[in-house]
């Protein structure tokens, strides 16, 4: 579908037995060349099914946390020649079968790094299981961001981005936080170094 560049799935994953399957089967056939995922010390059968799947699977010794496992992601993406790196939490909190438009943006050259928005309208988030307090949160510190970065983005804190390879060779990532806050310095960095970044409803 996208001649010439070579898309890989990243997937940071703990404790997902439950719903590993179900994010693999709706990811569009065809599209993507290899699947990645680092299991951070899952204390279920994660790595067993990722491995049964056919995925590609990498398994911390001991849970290092949520940006660590992103680390070792991205780093074994670039390793494997990636020029689209797509970053799927395997949840069922993000529909895979965008994944296609999201690339496309980027294949196009109108942005660096694509976001998936869970925030199209508050009802549509509520209904889709975004507790109140997290839809509170979320918004309060999304509208912070986007005013001392300067952009418009509907949802800062989303578990599906997809980036160019020049963002993870440009951005030093791996000197970023261990933990949940990894993704908000990922972004700083990206707009400090002017990478342009959209989003897309998910």
């Amino acid at each position: 579908m996208f001649e010439g560049k070579k898309i890989i799935i990243v997937m940071p994953a703990y404790n997902a037995e439950k719903t590993l399957s179900k994010t693999f089967e709706d990811i569009p056939k065809g599209l993507v060349d290899e699947i990645i995922l680092t299991d951070d010390a899952s204390r279920d059968r994660t790595a067993l099914i990722s491995e049964s799947l056919g995925i590609k699977t990498i398994t911390h010794s001991h849970n290092k946390g949520y940006g660590a496992n992103q680390k070792t992601c991205y780093r074994e993406a670039l390793r494997d020649g990636a020029d689209i790196i797509v970053m799927l939490h395997p949840d069922c909190q993000y529909d895979p079968r965008v994944i296609p438009f999201a690339v496309g943006i980027l294949t196009a050259d109108i942005c660096d790094i694509i976001i998936g928005s869970r925030i199209r309208t508050r009802a549509e988030t509520l209904r889709g299981g975004m507790p109140l307090y997290k839809y509170i949160s979320n918004r309060f510190l999304t509208a912070l961001e986007n005013i001392c970065f300067g952009q418009n983005l509907g949802d800062f804190h989303s578990g599906f981005r997809v980036y160019k390879r020049a963002v993870l060779e440009k951005i030093d990532f791996l000197g970023n936080s261990d933990d949940f806050i990894f993704d908000t310095e990922f972004l700083a960095q990206a707009i400090f170094q002017k990478f342009r970044v959209g989003d897309i409803p998910i």
